[in-house]
């Protein structure tokens, strides 16, 4: 932005470290830490995904908003809760949509989903900076007449607990129990069906809907249950297959109510999928330890190989805990590994039809190469009836 507008919002980090540009969207403050997406496409599903739940994210594609957005796009599945994501950055101003599915502007619908949004920030330094000294907690504010007390900022910047030791699968989870038969967009049809085959519980800590999508389409008919229910009654269900889903903030923290459950689920042996917060919780509940990232891996563009295929897959990520490989028990086998920096990105149990992965097979935004599996899965459900 030029020195001769005054800026309308600011992003301050807890060192003190003040980033100036001009508001977009909600108004007020937010706390969260900040983090970096590197995708090129789907703004509209990364600031609507859960597991964005505390943060504020930096776009590095430079265009954001420019092609609107819908109603079809969003993938918080709990449309009674908020997206869970604190901010956006942006580098450049939002242009008119130019896309036919545009319904509305991304300012308004910003306004709509109570997201503050900051542009005209140098985001490849702000990207460097993660980069450099991993993700800072800070606060971004926006208020159309400028009036901003910097050192209250940053006081409030520096009392957020961070992401560390923090449940939030509780505030963006279901609130009932619901069902979902769904089927994943083809072109010129829309959503389809699938006739269904598979019962499966999805235990929702902050699932998106195209994971939903994903099973319904391989013929899986999907109960959806809050974070905090039991095995006891998962069980009672009598499903084909259990699926612990996506989520936010510390897998440690999330895992003191749900860990001993995941237990007992693993145990029935009946099969069990994870991704994400979902595969970090099934690490601790088979003996792992989990840790915290430098600076995360958020973006579409991550090679991960799958070692019971030797194929590489290019594949979406959102988290900023990972499985320590080290920690990983003798009856525990690694299947995945991230291509970036060696992390862990899946894993299955030896003795039982149980196993996870790290990024996001579902994409949404990202590509598809993952999409297999959801067939896996099947797989294994078909060959325990069997």
């Amino acid at each position: 932005m030029t020195d001769s507008k005054k800026p309308t919002a600011l992003i301050v980090l807890k060192d003190g470290t003040v980033i100036q540009g001009f508001g977009l969207g909600a108004t007020g403050e937010a706390v969260g830490e900040v983090c970096f997406n590197t995708a090129i496409t789907g703004y509209q599903e990364i600031l609507t995904d859960p597991s964005y739940a505390g943060q504020i994210i930096t776009f590095t594609f430079p265009h954001i908003g420019n092609v609107g957005t819908n109603d079809e796009d969003i993938e918080t599945s709990n449309l009674a809760a908020s997206s869970g994501v604190q901010g956006c950055v942006m580098r450049a101003d939002i242009t008119n949509p130019s896309n036919y599915r545009a319904a509305k502007h991304f300012d308004r619908w910003l306004r709509g989903r109570n997201i503050i949004g900051i542009a005209g920030v140098d985001t490849r330094a702000l990207t460097r900076l993660i980069r450099d000294k991993g993700m800072p907690d800070g606060i971004i504010a926006h208020d159309p007449d400028g009036n901003f007390d910097i050192p209250a900022l940053v006081k409030k910047a520096n009392a957020w607990p961070g992401l560390l030791g923090l449940d939030l699968a509780k505030d963006v989870t279901c609130g009932q129990t619901y069902t979902w038969d769904e089927g994943q967009w083809a072109w010129g049809e829309g959503f389809t069906k699938t006739p269904a085959k598979h019962k499966v519980v999805a235990i929702d800590f902050g699932i998106k809907r195209n994971i939903l999508r994903c099973l319904a389409s391989v013929g899986c008919a999907v109960t959806v249950v809050p974070a905090s229910t039991s095995a006891e009654d998962i069980l009672a269900m009598n499903p084909d297959g259990v699926f612990l889903s996506n989520g936010p903030g510390d897998p440690a923290a999330t895992g003191v109510y749900a860990v001993p459950e995941i237990k007992k689920l693993v145990a029935s042996g009946k099969p069990v999928f994870g991704i994400c917060l979902g595969h970090q919780m099934l690490a601790i509940a088979l003996g792992a330890k989990t840790e915290k990232m430098h600076q995360g891996h958020h973006g579409a563009n991550h090679p991960v190989k799958d070692y019971t295929t030797n194929k590489v897959e290019i594949t979406s990520m959102n988290h900023g805990f990972t499985v320590a490989r080290e920690s990983l028990p003798a009856n525990v086998e690694e299947t995945h590994v991230s291509l970036f920096d060696g992390t862990n990105a899946g894993l299955r149990l030896k003795d039982k039809p149980v196993f996870s992965v790290q990024y996001h097979p579902e994409a949404s935004p990202g590509p598809q190469d993952s999409h297999y599996l959801f067939e896996r899965f099947v797989k294994m459900i078909e060959e325990g009836r069997g």
